[in-house]
């Protein structure tokens, strides 16, 4: 852990608390370069309570500068996401190009993963907590949408995930191992609706205006600009929209159809398209079937028959001997 910071000359037991408090702030802010206002001492403490993978900081002190470097995180990359719930005084959060101050109880989130800077410009209390990014269930990148974005802490999820924090901290974390992991899924469980609620605000009208309706509409484009590779997925779909994939299944709910059933619909579509389409040397049906994403031929007849009702070889016969207009067949797409 890099901790470059100046303070004076400390000595016996307040040189020994402050070590204490220095280490306290590590465990929690990873690399970081302190800077005390002044290089002044300050009334300061620290109190760590751990709740399963996840790690509180209550943290009292007169100020405080906290800067993370792209240095620090080759050092450190962190791996984890950290918010603070600011219980006196005021603190500036500066991340990207965002900067925001944050007074009493309001929440404020930054990615340890990236360089971030704190200031404290005056005696303070704040609550500090840790989280590992491989047990939030957001994509990598989902938590960008409340980076150095206030959100009040005295109502909705964020007051419920500062009474729930509050409450795990005055029993001193959880006595067992179980309850302490599912404490700890709850945590971060509330951060993630928390997050939702940021980047999806609720909507009135249809369901095509709006953050909600703008999302839903480039995913679609996605998934029509990826449909030919065979490991196109939701989870590739989230992954690629920075979301989770619990939250891209609540997207597609309103449109009635499951996230792989729709991928699976755009596909048979654009091979029903082609099969329909006539030409003097046409491509044999397998060859359709991979070019849109589907790997198994028997696999993609037995859907194909779901679908339209016919196997690729009859609909082929019917629509070329039809003449039917296939721009109709690839807008409509295959049956529910």
């Amino acid at each position: 852990m890099s901790q470059r910071a100046t303070a004076g000359t400390v000595s016996g037991s307040r040189g020994e608390e402050r070590d204490r408090w220095r280490n306290g702030l590590a465990g929690v802010l990873g690399a970081v370069r302190l800077a005390p206002a002044g290089g002044g001492v300050g009334e300061e403490g620290s109190r760590t309570t751990q709740v399963g993978f996840v790690r509180v900081l209550d943290l009292v002190a007169d100020t405080l500068g906290v800067t993370r470097t792209w240095s620090h995180t080759a050092e450190d990359p962190g791996g984890f996401v950290a918010f603070g719930i600011q219980e006196s005084g005021t603190v500036v959060l500066t991340q990207g190009d965002r900067t925001l101050t944050a007074g009493p109880g309001e929440l404020f989130v930054w990615d340890a993963t990236r360089p971030y800077g704190l200031d404290w410009p005056e005696a303070f209390a704040a609550r500090i907590v840790r989280m590992p990014v491989h047990a939030l269930p957001v994509a990598p990148g989902g938590s960008r949408e409340v980076t150095a974005v206030v959100v009040p802490a005295v109502e909705g999820l964020g007051a419920a995930l500062r009474g729930l924090l509050g409450t795990l901290v005055t029993a001193g974390g959880p006595r067992s191992a179980a309850i302490a992991d599912l404490s700890a899924e709850s945590v971060t469980n509330l951060f993630c609706a928390l997050v939702a609620e940021r980047a999806e605000p609720p909507e009135t009208g249809s369901a095509g205006v709006g953050p909600r309706g703008h999302l839903l509409a480039r995913i679609r484009g996605h998934i029509e600009d990826h449909l030919a590779e065979p490991e196109l997925s939701p989870g590739a779909v989230a992954q690629a929209h920075h979301i989770s994939v619990r939250y891209l299944h609540r997207l597609f709910e309103a449109e009635g159809v499951t996230v792989a059933r729709y991928i699976r619909q755009r596909r048979l579509a654009r091979c029903a398209q082609e099969l329909a389409r006539r030409s003097p040397s046409p491509p044999t049906v397998s060859s359709i079937a991979q070019r849109w994403g589907f790997v198994n031929p028997a696999h993609f007849s037995r859907t194909f028959r779901d679908a339209h009702g016919h196997s690729p070889v009859e609909w082929r016969a019917l629509r070329t001997s039809a003449g039917q207009d296939t721009s109709v067949l690839l807008e409509a797409g295959p049956r529910a």
